[in-house]
This record gives structure tokens, C-alpha cells and sequence, in this order.
């Protein structure tokens, strides 16, 4: 799970004026609107103020994940333009540069500059966890677990075994994970509101892979009480709620927020469950936005377009060709599952044998995928 979590390839757009109005806001925006303009104002007096530019990129990031919006990591690229192609970036540089890499999914680029950084800060625990996370999402798991480890040291106990915990689970030891996470959680004291739905979130996806859906419900809920705007969690619960024929739960889950093309799939697939008379408009609306996301030069969401392609548009090998693509990048969980539906829709199993190779050697505990897999078989 990227908790860092989903950018325009092309040169990112800075502002001449302060003043000029790109674009009307999301809340959460307008409401960091007068730190950002403050923060701005002093950058501009001052452009290689390197503390003040770290400070306002790690803002653009911020917001960039909170609205899953690749623009603010564009932002956050262009604060630092002094320092992003130095032969040696300063730390801060480095890690918020891996970061927008990860955005972007350059994962290579990304964990290149997280080498170099903890070749220089061996006790940076930012960098520890993104790398950790990184790995994850490409299913390197024994490397993702031993940069789990520095953080029993360096951060908290907690997030140490979120970090484990998540790994754990998908590698044959799911019920052990599960326990060992959730009893870190009820023992732990003075949790961050961050960490508090990392850990919840996790807690959620591993009960809904073990079929536990009770349980996952309810972590999901806990953690939409600790941020009812998280865009992978709500993606998350979407996804959990389709699987088990809630739509109108999703529908209202999601109803103002289809503004996030992730978001929209999903209120898509749940009107669909519904037989909704607006499906077509929501198909057209989608269809563009991913036309429009190829015509910037993105391939952000292959995961994401070969469900649409599979369930909505009815295209197989439309949908197994992109899910190739995004296996190439992304090795999730999710990432499997869309590679098994479209195998087996375009009747072809073959295509399907790098998920088979992954659950073999790893003993991932999913129900979801080993439904799937047998029929496949």
C-alpha cells in the first residue's frame, strides 16, 4: 500500500503572480491557502532559501496525496528546481525528490535517491519507510522487510509493526500479522493521527483478505472516523464495499467526490451494480479523463483503466493488455486481481502466470486471489 501515496511528465508550471487564479480549490486547499501564499511570498524574496523551499514542497506533497492530485508534486518539483538535477541534492531534497519519483511511479529513480540518502542519513527513518513501501508495491518483500527493521529503532514501535505487519501478511503469515498488528495498535500510546490510520488501514485490507469481512468493516469505519478524506482509503472501502454488493453504500460513500478519476471508477462500478440509468454518462465522463491522462503523457493508472476496460467497456484483451503494463510497475494485491480477471476473461492463462508464480513463492494468504486462481485452473 502506498502510503505516500498515486504527475504531469511534462516540465512542472510555476506562477508568475501570486495572484493568478489557476484553479477553484478543493476545501482542504483553500484552507492551507494562506500558509502556502505566506510561505510563497517569502520563497520569492529569498528563492534559494533552501529551508523555506523544503517547507513549501513538503506542502505541495502533502496536498498532492491528500487530493490525489499529481499537479502539487508538479509544484513541489518546480520550488525545487535549484536543487533537483545538483550532482549531490541535500537530504531534504533527496527525499521529497524520491517521493515525487514514487508519484510518478519511478520506482527505480525513486529508490535510487533513497540509497543514496541513506548511504548519508543511516538513521533517517523517512527514508527507511518509503523504501520500505516501495518495495512492497513491487513485491520485493524480503528487501521490504529488512527496511521495516530500522524503524523499531528509529521511529515507533507502532509503525515498526504496521510496517511488518503489512509484509508479513502478504507473505504466507496473515493471521500471525493480523494479530500481532492489531495488538500493537491497542498497546500503543500517544499515536499520531498518520500513523493511527495507517494502522487501521492495514488492519482493514489484511481482515479483508482473510475473508473477515466483519472485522474489516470495522476497521475501515474506525479509520474513516480518524480521516473521512483519505483517497486510498476510500478507494480502499469502495473496493471492499463492491466486493460484497454494497453499492448504494458506495454511491454515497463517494457521491462528492468523483472529482479523483480512482473515485469515479468506483461510484462507476457500483452503478453498474445498481443498473443505474446514469452509467453511460459515467462511462463517456471516464473514457475522457483517461483519453486526457494518455494525452499528458501518463500511465499512472493502467490498474485502474484495465478494470474499466474489463467491467465497464467489455474489452478483454483491451483490459489484459493494460493489466501487463501495470503488472510491469505495480505488484499489489490489487494489482494481481485485475491481472487474474482479465486472464481469465480473455481466456488465457498464460498471461496469468506471473501472479501464479507470485502466490506460489510467497504462500499470500488472499481470498480473493486464490478464488480467482482456481478459476483459472
Amino acid at each position: 500500500m502506498l502510503v505516500f501515496l498515486p504527475l504531469l511528465w511534462a516540465a512542472p508550471f510555476v506562477p508568475d503572480d501570486d495572484e493568478q487564479v489557476l484553479e477553484r480549490l478543493p476545501l482542504s486547499v483553500n484552507s492551507a491557502s494562506r500558509e502556502l501564499r505566506a510561505l510563497r511570498n517569502a520563497l520569492n524574496a529569498n528563492p534559494r532559501q533552501l529551508d523555506l523551499a523544503v517547507k513549501l514542497a513538503q506542502r505541495y506533497v502533502a496536498l498532492g496525496k491528500t487530493e490525489a492530485d499529481p499537479r502539487y508534486y508538479g509544484y513541489a518539483q518546480g520550488i525545487l528546481t535549484p536543487w533537483w538535477s545538483a550532482p549531490e541534492p541535500p537530504p531534504e531534497v533527496l527525499l521529497l525528490r524520491a517521493l515525487i519519483l514514487q508519484n510518478r511511479h519511478d520506482f527505480d529513480g525513486a529508490l535510487k535517491d533513497l540509497t543514496e540518502l541513506l548511504r548519508r542519513q543511516p538513521n533517517n527513518a523517512q527514508a527507511w519507510l518509503a523504501q520500505a513501501i516501495i518495495l512492497q508495491v513491487r513485491a520485493r518483500y524480503e528487501e521490504a522487510q529488512r527496511s521495516c527493521l530500522p524503524l523499531l529503532e528509529l521511529e515507533s514501535a507502532l509503525a515498526a509493526s504496521t510496517c511488518l505487519g503489512n509484509i508479513g501478511s502478504l507473505t504466507g503469515h496473515a493471521a500471525k500479522s493480523y494479530e500481532f498488528l492489531r495488538d500493537a495498535l491497542q498497546q500503543a500510546q500517544e499515536v499520531s493521527t498518520d500513523q493511527r490510520l495507517w494502522s487501521l488501514t492495514v488492519l482493514a485490507e489484511i481482515a479483508a483478505g482473510m475473508g473477515k469481512n466483519d472485522e474489516a468493516d470495522q476497521y475501515f469505519n474506525d479509520a474513516l472516523k480518524v480521516r473521512a478524506e483519505d483517497v486510498y482509503l476510500l478507494g480502499a472501502y469502495a473496493d471492499f464495499l463492491l466486493d460484497q454488493k454494497r453499492p448504494l453504500e458506495v454511491v454515497a460513500l463517494l457521491a462528492d467526490k468523483t472529482r479523483i478519476d480512482s473515485l469515479l471508477l468506483r461510484v462507476a462500478l457500483a452503478k453498474q451494480q445498481l443498473g443505474s440509468d446514469d452509467l453511460p454518462d459515467m462511462i463517456a465522463r471516464l473514457k475522457a479523463r483517461f483519453e486526457a491522462s494518455r494525452l499528458r503523457g501518463e500511465n499512472l493508472h493502467q490498474g485502474d483503466e484495465a478494470r474499466f476496460a474489463l467491467f465497464l467497456l467489455k474489452q478483454t484483451q483491451q483490459a489484459l493488455r493494460l493489466a501487463q503494463l501495470n503488472w510491469m510497475s505495480q505488484r499489489e494485491p490489487k494489482d494481481a486481481r485485475i491481472l487474474l480477471e482479465s486472464a481469465i476473461a480473455a481466456d488465457d492463462p498464460a498471461a496469468a502466470q506471473p501472479v501464479i508464480e507470485l502466490l506460489n513463492d510467497t504462500g499470500m494468504e488472499h481470498v480473493q486471489l486464490r478464488r480467482l486462481l482456481r478459476g483459472l485452473r
